[in-house]
């Protein structure tokens, strides 16, 4: 699970990194800057589009730090707007599947909704 307020430091942590404004860092991910503001401010909990929307558009953010912390930021060598490297949501959702679970819930399935319709599942 998630914790809200360590999250939002590591957030936070992202914007100062790249000097960005909570406004711009929504405009460059995709997001409605209400989003981001609703995460900042705690009242809302990230979802796992947001997560994947941060983690592909920057390279540097390595999505384990940015979940719980564990590993570092910035990640050393990488280009942060690199569009060369791109992790599918198969990957993303194979290396949360394989985090180490604290707490008694554990991830039985992903599921990533499109724009389009569409839908992908993930399952363990």
């Amino acid at each position: 699970m998630v914790n809200s307020e360590e999250f939002t430091n590591r957030l936070k942590k992202i914007l100062a990194h790249h000097d960005l404004t909570a406004s711009l860092f929504a405009d460059t991910i995709g997001v409605q800057r209400s989003s981001i503001s609703h995460i900042l401010s705690g009242r809302n909990k990230p979802s796992l589009d947001f997560i994947l929307k941060v983690t592909t558009t920057f390279k540097d953010v390595d999505i384990h730090w940015l979940l719980n912390g564990k590993g570092s930021f910035p990640l050393k060598n990488i280009e942060s707007h690199s569009p060369t490297s791109k992790t599918t949501n198969q990957d993303v959702a194979k290396s949360i599947f394989e985090q180490e679970n604290t707490d008694q819930k554990k991830i039985q399935r992903i599921v990533v909704f499109y724009t389009d319709g569409t839908f992908d599942e993930y399952q363990k």
